[in-house]
C-alpha cells in the first residue's frame, strides 16, 4: 500500500492516537484499539480507509518517474 497520509494528517492522527491511547488505558478501556489504529497510522503514513476510498492527503512527488513513464 502507497503512503497516502500528509505530514498535517500524519500529525494528528499520531497525537489523537497518544491521547485516546493514554485515556482509555488509564480508565482500562477498549477505545485504545481506536488510539492504536489511529497512532500506528500516522507512523506508517498509511490508511487503509483512505485507500479503499482513493483519497490521498500526500505530496505528490515531482522528482520520481512513475512507474511506467521511460527516461
Amino acid at each position: 500500500m502507497k503512503i497516502n497520509l500528509g505530514k498535517k494528517d500524519r500529525q494528528i492522527r499520531i497525537v489523537l492516537g497518544s491521547v485516546i491511547m493514554i485515556v482509555a488505558i488509564v480508565y482500562q478501556s477498549w477505545w485504545a484499539l481506536l488510539g492504536f489504529a489511529l497512532l500506528l497510522n500516522g507512523l506508517t503514513g498509511r490508511c487503509g480507509g483512505y485507500a479503499l476510498l482513493g483519497i490521498s492527503t500526500a505530496e505528490k512527488s515531482c522528482d520520481l518517474p512513475e512507474k511506467n513513464d521511460t527516461v
